[in-house]
Order: structure tokens, then sequence, then C-alpha cells
């Protein structure tokens, strides 16, 4: 089994092998997210989280890949 990785701006990050550990790391994320009016904990949490979950969970995965389709047309429109 190959270890899955994460994809985000060019750059690639090795993940747990274990599915429950990815999930808790999701969750994690998320939840510190919320509170990302405090020291440390930021919103840049949320998006991450979002990322890790989609590799498991099948909602995530949509909400993930209709974001990305958004913000590629919201470019596509800004460009002309």
């Amino acid at each position: 089994m190959t270890r899955p990785k994460m994809g985000f701006g060019g750059r690639h990050v090795p993940l747990p092998r274990s599915r429950l550990l990815r999930i808790s790391l999701g969750v994690a994320l998320v939840t510190g997210g919320l509170l990302g009016f405090l020291p440390i904990l930021g919103f840049w949490m949320i998006p991450l989280g979002i990322i890790i979950l989609s590799i498991d969970l099948a909602i995530a995965r949509r909400f993930r890949r209709r974001t990305v389709v958004w913000w590629g047309r919201r470019q596509r429109k800004r460009r002309i």
C-alpha cells in the first residue's frame, strides 16, 4: 500500500497510513480552526483539515472538489 500524500501549492506532504489517524488529524485541524480567534490556532486550519478529510470521506471530497471548481471559474472570470 502506498503512503497517502497531500498536495497543495506544488508541495507534497506525506500523511499517516492509518485511516483512523488521518480522520482524527483532519477533525482536530477543523476543530482547532474553529477556535481561530485564539493565538497559535488559526482559520488556516479549516481548509487544511478538509483537505486531509477528503482522502477518506466522500462528503469532504465533494466539498473540496466543488470549492476547487468554483475557485477556477472565479479566476477565469477575473482574467477576462
